[in-house]
């Protein structure tokens, strides 16, 4: 069965960039990121009214009170595959942004806000594209839209979702360009502690200087660097990274600092695993051990997430690519992202996905924007995949 439209869900309701407009004037800051930010529950409770009005089911999950996610569900007839597409609700800080972040602006064939790019654009489009094709009458599989919290930080709005649905394929429709992506780079974050001796500065015999001992670190830290830059290489991502984010260490100048912490960041490619870049890390600081006069360490691991890599024999990635190319008059390029997405945890769940999302620019900068005859061919494209995929 097809949603059926409300009364009052006008054929204007399904313009990609009105809903857009009316999307980046909620303000849906991540708390996470901006503390006092405002949430997802504004913009979770507009989706789910335009959604409820369009016909479809919709399921609310909130583990974390005023971070909800949505997953909309228009029940196919029966007998079809079934198609998640997958976009935040969600947006980067407001500060520092060039004019009135939330008064989406129309300039030059381009719309203006926070949000526009990344990634109220594909949330749109996903939106009226499941609602144009569950209303064609010819969809027998489940189309569900998962309108997630917290992907801007540490996307539990995702894992959220994926504890209680699943589909056959996916899309997740953060900006691609109209490119086809089919690979990202995962990351792991790791703290360091290397251990001193305090003393007062006047006692050389007693003290140990932990940042001093970082310095020697910091410097290996580097050289992996440039072996990783040197390895085997990805044929889209190229090779993993490594860099020191953050170093805390001292407490005043006339005392030997007892520790010193340095924070970092390992970008990993596929076939890098958080585990193995513990390992790595792990005989980087031991030959120091061995090497360094009292150098102490103790190494503890943080947030990780695993990288993502498509097959191109996935149907959902041909049937995409087909469709792709009717609407763009020539085949969309190939590429891959460097940062990370929600789709290696769809990925990881077993879900065969893909990105496909708007061109524009100004992802969390001080001037964001869409172009807007981007963002009509997606909608069009997403139309027609979904058509087609879950017939």
């Amino acid at each position: 069965m097809s949603p059926t439209a409300s009364p009052d869900a006008d054929a204007q309701d399904l313009d990609p960039e009105r809903l857009l407009a009316r999307l980046v004037a909620i303000d849906s800051v991540n708390p996470a990121l901006v503390p006092g930010g405002a949430g997802e529950g504004a913009i979770a409770d507009f989706c789910a009214r335009w959604l409820t009005g369009h016909g479809f089911e919709v399921h609310r999950l909130e583990r974390r009170p005023g971070r909800p996610s949505l997953v909309a569900i228009a029940r196919g007839a029966g007998g079809g595959r079934s198609l998640m597409l997958n976009g935040h609700l969600d947006t980067v800080g407001l500060a520092g942004y060039d004019g009135d972040p939330l008064s989406p602006r129309r300039d030059d064939g381009r719309m203006h806000g926070r949000g526009t790019f990344d990634m109220k654009g594909g949330l749109a489009a996903m939106m009226v594209a499941a609602a144009r094709a569950a209303a064609g009458g010819r969809v027998r599989g489940d189309v569900l839209l998962a309108c997630v919290a917290d992907e801007e930080h540490g996307s539990f709005g995702t894992e959220e979702v994926l504890e209680s649905f699943t589909a056959d394929a996916a899309i997740v429709t953060e900006p691609s360009h109209l490119q086809v992506t089919l690979a990202h780079k995962g990351f792991a974050w790791f703290e360091v502690e290397i251990a001193g001796r305090a003393a007062h500065g006047s006692r050389p015999d007693l003290g140990v200087d932990a940042i001093a001992k970082a310095g020697h670190f910091l410097v290996a830290l580097e050289d992996l660097g440039a072996r990783l830059a040197a390895g085997p290489a990805h044929p889209l991502l190229g090779t993993g990274t490594v860099h020191a984010s953050l170093i805390q260490g001292g407490e005043e100048l006339s005392t030997y600092p007892a520790r010193c912490r340095v924070w970092l960041e390992r970008r990993t490619v596929p076939g890098e695993s958080a585990a193995a870049v513990e390992a790595e890390l792990t005989a980087v600081l031991d030959r120091l051990a061995a090497a360094v006069p009292g150098f102490r360490y103790r190494l503890t691991p943080g947030l990780s997430r695993e990288p993502f890599e498509a097959d191109q024999e996935w149907e959902i990635v041909r049937t995409l690519t087909r469709h792709a190319e009717a609407v763009l008059g020539h085949p969309p390029a190939v590429r891959a992202e460097p940062f990370w997405t929600d789709a290696a945890l769809l990925d990881r769940a077993g879900i065969p996905c893909l990105l496909f999302g708007v061109d524009g620019e100004g992802a969390h900068a001080a001037d964001e924007w869409v172009d807007l005859a981007s963002l009509h061919r997606l909608t069009e494209v997403l139309t027609a995949t979904i058509t087609d995929f879950c017939a």
